[in-house]
């Protein structure tokens, strides 16, 4: 698209077969940006960056940062902006399921993930990843209600090393004081600092597996050092019980992931059974 005054030029179009930076014709990221924008100066978010020096300009990685509230993802970008980056995000799939959600974020670019069956979403971030877009990643999976470091995944680390990409670290902190699980959201007018800390990129030179405890190592170090930098009010539901708030420990909070996930598992056996009749799994089978 040229503009008057600009030299003539081809016609710029994104796919994801290059890198997106702000600059290329992406209206509809960039008009979500602005209107994200709008809306955190309205809750008068105060938000602290430091790091963003570790973002490309150019070039292919993956993004790995913390999962304690369910605005992260609309903060990670924030970093990006100084080199003029978009970051495509992976999330479950039942967000890009929603009549309303579903397609701002295909337009955006984002990865939909299939928790039952994650392989394609892998293949799409690492094709993503060597046509140099930066992709963010949540190596938790899930939100954290300790709000200190789950156990990682190794996803983030194979994308990287097959890709060839670094991975770089993120930590976000004061997120869950705006949304999080199993508390009211706040998103109306709160003031809230929120500090968002970038790390030195992490080659992948190492196996998946020893990649993926130097990347945890290294964000619950990022971790502690953005906590002891902030204001934390005793007792108070967003505060770990180590820094003495009131939210469940590490061992807890993993008890109680763990039964949410049988719960949901025998409801979803359950649905199965009710729609396919108890003998479905005999079906096809015939009497010897």
């Amino acid at each position: 698209m040229e503009t008057r005054g600009s030299p003539p030029g081809p016609r710029v179009r994104h796919r994801i077969g290059r890198p997106a930076t702000l600059a290329d014709v992406e209206p509809f990221y960039r008009t979500i940006i602005g209107v994200a924008r709008t809306l955190f100066a309205g809750q008068g978010l105060k938000f602290s960056v430091t790091g963003e020096e570790h973002i490309p300009a150019t070039g292919g990685a993956v993004i790995a940062i913390n999962h304690t509230g369910y605005m992260d993802f609309t903060y990670a970008g924030l970093p990006a902006r100084p080199a003029k980056r978009y970051v495509r995000f992976m999330a479950k799939k039942e967000v890009f399921d929603n009549k309303i959600s579903g397609p701002m974020m295909r337009a955006m670019k984002h990865i939909p993930v299939d928790r039952g069956d994650a392989g394609d979403s892998y293949r799409l971030a690492v094709e993503a990843l060597r046509a140099g877009e930066l992709v963010g990643v949540f190596p938790e999976e899930t939100i954290s209600r300790s709000f200190e470091l789950k156990k990682f995944k190794t996803g983030a680390a194979r994308m990287a090393e097959e890709a060839g990409v670094p991975v770089i670290p993120m930590i976000i902190w004061g997120s869950q004081r705006v949304w999080t699980k199993g508390h009211p959201k706040r998103l109306g007018r709160t003031n809230t600092p929120i500090t968002i800390k970038v790390g030195a990129p992490i080659p992948p030179y190492l196996p998946a597996s020893a990649m993926t405890e130097q990347l945890h190592a290294t964000m619950e170090q990022m971790l502690h050092e953005v906590q002891d930098a902030y204001h934390h009010e005793p007792g108070a539901y967003w505060v770990p019980r180590r820094l003495g708030g009131s939210a469940p420990t590490l061992e807890e909070a993993t008890a109680e992931d763990e039964r949410v996930a049988a719960e949901r598992r025998a409801r979803k056996e359950r649905e199965r059974t009710e729609r396919e009749g108890p003998d479905s799994g005999d079906r096809g089978v015939s009497a010897q």
